[in-house]
């Protein structure tokens, strides 16, 4: 648990209180990361503002994917639990599971997995990278657009990854995800 400070639903106001009452509505309660981020909400309103500009153009299902390998990479329970569980939406259980366990060997298109592969090595050795991981996902039809947006999902998501284990933040377990898939998930974390 976080040493940060952070108010209860029903004592916050402004923006924070927004944040507060969106998770609410969308998820039935406010997990810890809303919490402590929300300690500054005008960054964390900046944040989701990068991530809207990111994922739209992106599609929620390719940011769904660049996030949870960027997360996996970054060794993330708390984005890999998050997004697994918001991913459900848009993938599958069965599917999903495969792609928590061995992404590589999920059954997903070749440009996904090289995708997922450039996100997660985003996340485990950017210093490495060179023009021929970029090269990769041209070769295999994308735009530079949709490049530069794989690379801005995997690096927000260290971003966001890297400030919630710096603060000590609780993981949150989403109510009804179910637990095979929470499994695969964090495995091997």
């Amino acid at each position: 648990m976080s040493i940060i400070a952070t108010p209860e639903p029903t004592e916050v106001a402004g923006l924070a209180a927004e944040f507060y009452e969106d998770d609410l509505a969308h998820m039935g309660y406010v997990p810890e990361h809303t919490r402590v981020m929300a300690v500054n909400p005008e960054a964390y309103a900046a944040w989701e503002q990068l991530v809207g500009a990111i994922a739209h153009p992106l599609g929620i299902r390719r940011y769904e994917l660049v996030t949870l390998a960027a997360a996996r990479g970054v060794r993330s329970e708390h984005c890999l639990l998050a997004h697994g569980n918001k991913t459900l939406r848009y993938i599958d259980e069965d599917l999903l599971t495969r792609i928590a366990r061995d992404y590589r060997t999920a059954g997903l298109s070749e440009a996904e997995v090289a995708m997922m592969e450039f996100a997660e090595k985003v996340s485990t050795g950017s210093h490495e990278m060179t023009d021929a991981d970029s090269l990769r996902l041209r070769e295999l039809g994308f735009t530079d657009r949709e490049i530069v947006d794989i690379a801005l999902a995997a690096a927000a998501r260290n971003y966001f990854s890297r400030a919630i284990q710096a603060l000590g933040v609780a993981v949150d377990v989403p109510p009804g995800l179910p637990d095979t898939l929470r499994e695969a998930l964090v495995d091997g974390l």
